[in-house]
């Protein structure tokens, strides 16, 4: 498929210059992946974060659910602007002030603090989400969506690995990671004011900053469909996001930042890799074999944690992430080529809401589990309920394919006829 040929206003004042679409793609979709890559990069830290200011396991999960809180509030409320004033103003803020979030991250003194970053980060990030992805889509109707999912994976799976080697290897460990991801933010600021736009300024943008979740007619059914499989897969994020971590040190009887890092990168990075290799999978198709691979690959976890076995944990993990890839790309497929383009970044942003819905509330219920119970226990629990929606979606998922043969056979085409 061919890349369409965007419609190119007049470069402003400040540059004489705009990119080609090819180079505004590949910039889109590395914002796509330093945003995502910053918001797990904590995630290595919290054990050094819990030791400086002694809070408990809870308040971890508690700093990783109010960043997912924030998203979804940015996404109600920022999420679908950039339909109506461009797609190049919204990415742009977001960059800037993520580059001033860094900032507060690195010098970070406390809980407080530590909080008010996550908050700040899951705004800026909610609110260049819808905007992206739209813009990503814009440019190219076919790659944009191969794109959306994974470069947020990618993203996800460099920030843990790379946080953590940071932390382990150099010096100032809650310094250095911020500081480098400040500069990667600044300099794709600038990058990006050279960026054509892709969406023409439309009415309604004080309108569209009321919170909603409305969709156009022709995605509704779609996303009755895609939401199930988005569920199942994302809870399964949370799974890793929250207890990651701590059950790869169990299994490993070791400490080691790399190694709680390794988890969250092996399962990101596998979905990554899953999309790029099948991304041309019938979007059912694909998203009914991600629930088949996240129900065998948290077994074999589940089976690892309580062998001890850190082999079958990492192998599980990766079985696990394809699952992810797949029922993530499959479910944004059968979405978003539905959308129109002044109507992208909306459905886009419903998407998300959906994901990070059914990331955060499970990794804040499970810090409560945890509390409560112990961590292999409470793996057990999560495990299990990723499992069951794992079953039900593909449940759900086969129906519907069944339907739709059902349908094909009794409708045939006028060449079957």
């Amino acid at each position: 498929m061919t890349t369409a040929t965007i419609a190119r206003p007049a470069a402003p004042r400040w540059t004489s210059q705009r990119l080609s679409n090819g180079v505004a793609f590949g910039l889109l979709t590395s914002v796509l992946v330093s945003l995502l890559a910053s918001s797990s990069a904590p995630t290595p830290l919290y054990a050094t974060y819990q030791a400086q200011w002694g809070f408990s396991p809870v308040t971890i999960t508690v700093i990783f659910g109010v960043y997912a809180v924030a998203v979804l509030a940015s996404l109600l409320v920022f999420g679908s602007l950039s339909d109506h004033v461009g797609r190049r103003p919204i990415v742009l803020g977001a960059l800037v002030v993520q580059a001033g979030v860094m900032v507060l991250f690195a010098t970070a003194s406390g809980l407080g603090v530590l909080l008010a970053a996550r908050v700040a980060q899951g705004l800026a990030t909610g609110a260049a989400a819808g905007a992206v992805g739209a813009g990503l889509v814009d440019l190219h109707a076919g790659r944009g969506p191969i794109a959306n999912a994974a470069g947020a994976m990618a993203g996800t799976a460099t920030g843990a690995l790379g946080s953590a080697l940071l932390v382990q290897l150099l010096p100032a460990p809650t310094e250095l990671i911020y500081f480098v991801l400040m500069g990667i933010f600044l300099l794709q600021a600038i990058a990006v004011v050279a960026i054509p736009e892709t969406s023409p300024r439309v009415p309604g943008a004080r309108r569209a900053l009321r919170p909603t979740l409305a969709l156009p007619r022709q995605v509704r059914r779609a996303l009755a469909i895609a939401a199930p499989s988005l569920v199942a897969v994302w809870a399964l994020a949370g799974f890793y996001g929250s207890l990651g971590p701590s059950l790869a040190g169990l299994v490993a009887h070791s400490h080691s930042t790399i190694l709680g890092g390794a988890s969250l990168f092996v399962l990101a990075a596998s979905g990554s890799l899953t999309v790029l290799v099948f991304h041309r999978l019938d979007p059912r198709n694909f998203a009914l074999a991600g629930t088949a691979l996240v129900i065998a690959g948290v077994l074999i976890v589940l089976w690892s944690v309580s062998h001890g076995s850190i082999v079958g944990f990492f192998t599980g993990t990766a079985v696990a992430g394809a699952g992810f890839g797949a029922g993530f790309q499959g479910g944004l497929r059968t979405i978003v080529s539905l959308a129109g383009p002044a109507e992208r970044a909306g459905v886009i942003s419903v998407a998300y809401v959906i994901c990070y819905l059914a990331m955060g509330l499970p990794a804040i219920l499970a810090g409560v589990l945890v509390v409560h119970g112990t961590v292999t226990t409470t793996a057990d629990e999560f495990g299990a309920a990723v499992i069951a929606l794992a079953a039900l979606t593909g449940a759900g998922l086969l129906a519907g394919i069944a339907r739709r043969r059902v349908y094909d056979q009794s409708c045939p085409t006028p060449e079957a006829a």
